[in-house]
């Protein structure tokens, strides 16, 4: 179930960065799975095609996790969502490392993911301290 999104959180700048977050690491799986779906030489499949749908269900989970935090009121609740958040920021940025090391032409968009993921820490942690 998703949560309801608060009426003000449209106009904050992490829930804007998550959003072009989850638009750019949808693109970048999509351009990825053209290459990553052959078999190998062996004939077993590419182990990164699994990691390409990680970083698309990770960043689609950090709309959520923001929505939960604004919407809590009591203070450890509401950290336990925003750890929550940075561990799924952690995580995809790491997937993005692995995916960077796969044979494919579309590894050369990852550091722009890498790039969006490491202002949207950013703009985190300021947002963790109006929470």
């Amino acid at each position: 179930m998703l949560p309801i999104i608060p009426s003000h959180l449209p106009n904050s700048p992490v829930y804007r960065k998550a959003i072009e977050i989850v638009t750019l690491s949808r693109n970048i799986s999509t351009y990825l799975n053209y290459d990553l779906v052959n078999l190998e030489a062996d004939g077993s499949e590419n182990p990164h095609i699994y990691v390409s749908g990680d970083i698309v269900q990770q960043s689609v989970s950090l709309v959520p996790q923001i929505a939960k935090a604004e919407q809590e009121h009591f203070a450890d609740r509401k950290y336990k969502h925003v750890a929550a958040l940075r561990q799924l920021t952690n995580r995809l940025y790491k997937n993005c490392l692995r995916l960077e090391r796969c044979n494919s032409n579309g590894k050369d968009y990852l550091p722009i993911l890498r790039y969006e993921l490491k202002t949207f820490k950013k703009l985190q942690r300021s947002w963790m301290l109006g929470l």
